[in-house]
Order: structure tokens, then C-alpha cells, then sequence
């Protein structure tokens, strides 16, 4: 791997670290990195990175929330958190519609809706959501305020709107968050509740694209993706640090409108200029 190529690779890592907890959608992001600094690697080999390079910002929320996402504890004696292991059947819930779609529709999708045009829409569509949706939250009270009170059914509905987030553009936190929003979750338990839910989601969806993709790695290829997902693992937690700070004192229309004009750059760009 040449320098540039490495350069490339670290501003892919930093990019996505950023964008996979932030509500502004990866996915958008990448198609404007992938149309300015294209890797020198296969068209197969891109596509599979940019999922699989999610596993290192995964890690990032894994070792942050140790505490709260680890259902056994080893102090004096061993103990099994039982509130931590329903909360990961909460999640199991949740993973299940986006599981079966992302399944039956995985090819699908990236035939059809993996365009411009369309990842625009959706960050113009969702960034005007988190206006609209937060302005409306001003006159509500959050009927459910920590993890723990998440109930199972409310942990499906979330679940029913990460589905959304398989189109491309979308954001799978954005789309968690502003599912969880619409049904009365306090902006902490519904950032933490997309935590949770990435977990077995980006574990899941990189498994399918290294199956896909095959382990017959050149070395290359291997370091490009080693190096991504540490770069990813490192900016991944001031990312989230930066969030849950954030989201304490403010709501997330600055997201929207962020959306709303990294939207109308990418349609501009590629409508008119490309």
C-alpha cells in the first residue's frame, strides 16, 4: 500500500467513526469519499470495506459501555446481570425486522436504491423528520426515559423503523432515533438503545458481506481493511463521547439541517455536475 492510498484509507476510517453514530448517515458520506478518493481496489472489495470497517467503530461502543452492555460481573463473586440480559432481548427484537428484509432484499436494495439521487432524498427527507419531529417533542414529556423501561413491544416498533435504514441514505441511528423519538423515548435511552442495536446489526450485516466477499484476501487488502477499522475504532470514540455530551444539553435539528444541506449538495453534484 502506497502513502496515498493509506492517506485515503485514514480519511475513510475517520469519516465513518464519525458518521455511524452520528444521525447523519454513512452511507452518504461514503458515496461522496468513494466519488472523490477512490480506493485503488476491486468495485467487490469496496463494497464489502465499507460495511466491514463499521466492525471497528462497533468495538469503540462495546469496550465505552462495558458496563452496561456486559451481563456478568466478576468482583467477588461471579454474577449475572439479569436487567443488562433483557435488554439484549429487547435488542434481539428489535433486530428482527431489518434482519429478515436485509436478507430477502440485500441485493435488491443495492441494485435499485444505492443511487444518488436517492441517498440525497433521504438525508433531505430525514434531516427535515428531525426538525419537524423535534419541534414537536417540545410540547411532550418522554413517556420512557432509561433503557431499562424500554418495553418489548416498544423495542419492536424501534426495531420496525430501523428497517427504513436499509435504504441507503437513510442512517440506521437516525432512523433508530427517530423511531424511538415518535414513540416517546427520552433522546439518552433512544442514542443508547441505537448503541445496543448496532451491535448484532453491523455484526450481522459484515458477517453477510465477508461471506459474500469470500476470506481470500490479498495483503493489501488486508491491511487496507485492518488499518480502516482501527482509524474508525479511535475517531469512533470521540464520536460518541461527543453525542451523548451533546444530546444533554441540545436536540438534534442541527443534524437535520446538516442533512438537509449535505443532501442538497450531493443532489446538486450529481445532477448537474457528474
Amino acid at each position: 500500500m502506497d502513502i496515498l492510498e493509506l492517506i485515503k484509507v485514514i480519511i475513510i476510517g475517520i469519516v465513518e467513526g464519525i458518521t455511524e453514530w452520528l444521525p447523519i448517515s454513512s452511507t452518504g458520506h461514503m458515496l461522496l469519499i468513494d466519488e472523490f478518493l477512490q480506493l485503488n481496489m476491486s468495485e467487490e472489495f469496496k463494497e464489502m470495506f465499507f460495511v466491514v470497517i463499521q466492525l471497528g467503530a462497533i468495538l469503540a461502543v462495546v469496550i465505552m459501555f462495558w458496563d452496561k452492555m456486559f451481563p456478568f460481573g466478576f468482583r467477588e463473586n461471579p454474577i449475572i446481570k439479569k436487567d443488562i440480559f433483557f435488554i439484549w432481548f429487547k435488542v434481539l427484537v428489535a433486530c428482527i425486522p431489518s434482519g429478515i428484509i436485509g436478507l430477502l432484499f440485500d441485493d435488491f436494495l443495492e441494485a435499485y436504491l444505492g443511487t444518488p439521487i436517492v441517498i440525497a432524498a433521504m438525508l433531505i427527507l430525514y434531516g427535515v423528520l428531525f426538525i419537524v419531529i423535534e419541534a414537536w417533542n417540545k410540547r411532550r414529556k418522554p413517556k420512557t426515559n432509561t433503557l431499562a423501561e424500554i418495553s418489548y413491544q416498544t423495542a419492536f416498533m424501534i426495531g420496525m423503523f430501523q428497517v427504513l435504514s436499509l435504504i441507503p441514505g437513510t442512517s440506521r441511528s437516525g432512523a433508530t432515533i427517530i423511531g424511538a423519538l415518535i414513540i416517546g423515548v427520552s433522546r439518552v435511552a433512544a442514542a443508547e438503545f441505537s448503541f445496543f442495536l448496532a451491535v448484532p446489526t453491523m455484526f450481522g450485516a459484515s458477517a453477510f458481506k465477508l461471506l459474500k466477499f469470500g476470506f481470500d484476501f490479498t495483503s493489501s487488502e488486508l491491511l487496507t481493511l485492518g488499518f480502516g477499522m482501527v482509524i474508525a475504532f479511535m475517531v469512533s470514540v470521540f464520536a460518541i463521547k461527543f453525542l451523548m455530551g451533546y444530546i444533554k444539553k441540545h436536540d438534534f435539528r442541527v443534524f437535520g439541517w446538516y442533512r438537509i444541506i449535505l443532501g442538497i449538495i450531493v443532489l446538486l453534484y450529481f445532477v448537474l455536475v457528474r
